[in-house]
């Protein structure tokens, strides 16, 4: 009895690992339904539908019928009854979303109440809607949920502009605040957005269209032919100080050259605020005038995107004092963020207070991530994983393999619908204890699905499994390439896992493929350096191809920039000429050359890439590691390397 009960348990387990196929010709069948409602078709839809009652994808034949009806054929009571039967599933949510976003654009309130009380994570369109009707019920306290809005909501969907005129018209927001989110705007390059807002000042500070088109498009001019009274009323003052920041994104120099002429004429808010953007371009472009200029600025209210480039012109400077302040003048929850946070560490330990540098490392010490690895070398304690959890037992597995959502995620992957997949995987995660999500990390990794495995793997809170974490697939080819190429496999694993995810048909918005994310023209040059016959771009996503190619290149990139992997990692994601422009006059610890990167996807592209690179070499290794000894030092800027460029 006790054989038989283990032949069945071993049988169930290898069953609930790898979902069986769909009957052949079904996911066909699911895209060809999917077609025929777009194109129209509803017999040949339904027909195809009544044959697919049994698909893991049912519930999305119903809601692609079900939004198809917005909002002129809606069915609601069919609506409603799907709702019922697949209440708090990604599906379901996502019709009630689609239906909302009517409900709302034809301000049917109370139905709306009804069903957004119901809606797990409205979006921003959403919740602008759900304002709306707080205010329409004349609900007092919508101004006070509404007003942080005005400073962070810098380019906002069309619902949201009801509920930012409702701040106007009830004389919550008045002059001050509507210049200060035109200076938001232009910060963020919303120029588009900028000249909605000045709708919004009264008229005698209202600036034309051609005043505003002067200082958008052409600054320099603008500011070297001011009229003699500009600085008479607040709208010359206003667009002086816009104008100045127009020029400082293209020359912070020429911007201070400008601002210190205009500046005994501006008031104090205005002269900070102008000084700010020129610290905060400069420091885009390592200047190192970008501290002088942030110091001349003051203390003013800045966005989170100024207050952390203050900082990193520090760190760049080394200005371990001004580190300090910078951070310290933070908001607080902005300053309690892990790089913040270490950073602070830091200026404490070189000022000599130990013991609160002691403090803040080790609120971050053990974190698995680039500053928590920092912390931890801080404190001189070395990287590794955590115990691995007790074995799945077949039960676990079996409960992962059943569920619905795991198994409609699975199915979009599998007719690659990647977008919805990853959504229906991420919602079905939520609320999963770390055993359910080990289990359908293992359920992902057994269906060779290594991205959601990892995605389900890294979300896990006590019991941790780090070799699904950091799953090292495709070994067998990555190691012979890597060794061949004299790369350390724990780094070429390491951006690979930041790259694709292991999945070797990823393409990138900007058209990067395959498992390194080769882009084509990069492809087609390593491939014609290396001497590849008949190759073809067709040919980028075969693994083989891709690992060759990919492989290539970070030599290349490894030998043009002093063998370092921080630099050479830069490169491969933004290319080797910006990755060597962006080191300093002098040397530079690796860390803060990769916290002053300019690109925040190159910034965070690098640290992720580092911090995987340690996990991978502990687990190939069996032993504990440092990351600053990967990090190390980057050389001062000297002369590109003779020769033809690297792509």
């Amino acid at each position: 009895m006790t054989f038989f009960r283990s032949a069945v348990l071993l049988s169930s387990f290898a069953a609930c690992c790898l979902l069986a196929a769909p009957p052949a010709g079904a996911d066909e069948r699911i895209l060809a339904a999917r077609d025929a409602l777009r194109a129209g078709d509803q017999i040949r839809f339904e027909r195809l539908a009544g044959e697919l009652r049994n698909h893991d994808l049912a519930p999305w034949l119903d809601y692609w019928r079900l939004a198809a009806g917005l909002p002129d054929r809606f069915d609601v009571a069919a609506a409603r009854d799907f709702l019922a039967r697949h209440e708090r599933t990604y599906v379901a949510e996502k019709l009630r979303g689609d239906w909302l976003k009517t409900l709302g654009k034809e301000q049917r309130w109370a139905e709306f109440d009804v069903e957004f009380g119901k809606l797990v994570a409205p979006d921003q369109e959403l919740s602008c809607y759900a304002l709306q009707s707080r205010r329409a019920r004349g609900d007092a306290t919508m101004l006070d949920a509404a007003l942080p809005l005005w400073l962070t909501l810098i380019d906002p969907p069309e619902p949201c502009h009801p509920v930012l005129e409702a701040l106007i018209w009830e004389k919550r927001v008045l002059a001050d605040e509507v210049w200060a989110r035109i200076r938001r705007q232009f910060e963020a390059n919303k120029v588009a957005a900028a000249r909605y807002s000045a709708n919004y000042l009264p008229p005698s500070q209202t600036p034309t269209p051609a005043q505003l088109t002067a200082t958008i498009e052409r600054p320099l001019p603008t500011l070297v032919k001011l009229p003699a009274d500009w600085a008479e009323k607040r709208l010359g003052r206003e667009l002086a100080v816009l104008a100045v920041q127009r020029v400082a994104r293209s020359d912070p120099q020429q911007a201070a050259t400008q601002l210190e002429k205009l500046a005994p004429k501006l008031d104090e808010g205005q002269r900070a605020w102008a000084w700010a953007q020129i610290g905060w371009q400069a420091a885009l472009r390592h200047q190192p005038e970008s501290v002088d200029w942030f110091r001349r600025a003051g203390d003013p209210a800045l966005s989170d995107d100024l207050a952390q480039w203050r900082v990193r012109a520090a760190l760049r400077a080394q200005d371990w004092g001004f580190v300090r302040t910078a951070v310290e003048r933070m908001p607080p929850a902005l300053a309690a963020l892990p790089e913040w946070t270490y950073w602070l560490g830091r200026a404490y330990k070189a000022g000599g207070q130990l013991g609160e540098a002691e403090a803040l490392f080790r609120r971050l010490s053990g974190l698995p991530s680039f500053y928590g690895n920092l912390a931890d070398d801080e404190l001189e304690q070395l990287i590794t994983v955590p115990p691995r959890a007790a074995a799945l037992t077949p039960e676990e597995l079996a409960a992962a393999a059943a569920n619905p959502g795991l198994r409609r995620a699975l199915a979009l992957l599998r007719l690659n619908a990647r977008i919805e997949g990853v959504r229906e995987w991420n919602w079905t995660l939520r609320g999963m204890d770390d055993r359910q999500l080990l289990a359908a990390a293992e359920l992902a990794r057994r269906n060779d699905v290594y991205d959601r495995a990892i995605a389900a793997a890294d979300r896990t809170r006590n019991e941790h499994d780090y070799s699904l974490r950091y799953l090292a697939p495709f070994g067998e080819q990555v190691r012979p390439a890597a060794k061949k190429q004299a790369l350390d496999d724990a780094w070429v694993y390491g951006l690979m896992r930041q790259e694709s995810r292991f999945v070797t048909d990823a393409r990138s918005s900007a058209g990067a493929s395959g498992l390194m994310q080769l882009m084509p023209a990069t492809a087609k040059w390593v491939a014609k350096k290396i001497g590849l016959a008949n190759y073809s771009h067709g040919r980028v996503n075969d693994t083989e191809t891709n690992l060759l190619l990919g492989t290539s290149y970070m030599r290349m990139v490894m030998e043009s920039l002093d063998n370092h992997p921080v630099l050479a990692s830069a490169a491969y994601n933004a290319g080797p000429g910006r990755a060597r422009r962006w080191r300093a006059e002098r040397p530079l610890e690796g860390a803060i050359y990769a916290e002053t990167i300019p690109f925040s996807e190159t910034r965070d592209y690098v640290k992720k890439v580092m911090s995987n690179a340690v996990y991978y070499s502990v687990l190939f290794e069996g032993r504990p590691q440092t990351l600053k000894s990967r990090l190390g030092v980057v050389g001062p800027r000297g002369e590109a390397p003779a020769g033809e460029d690297l792509p």
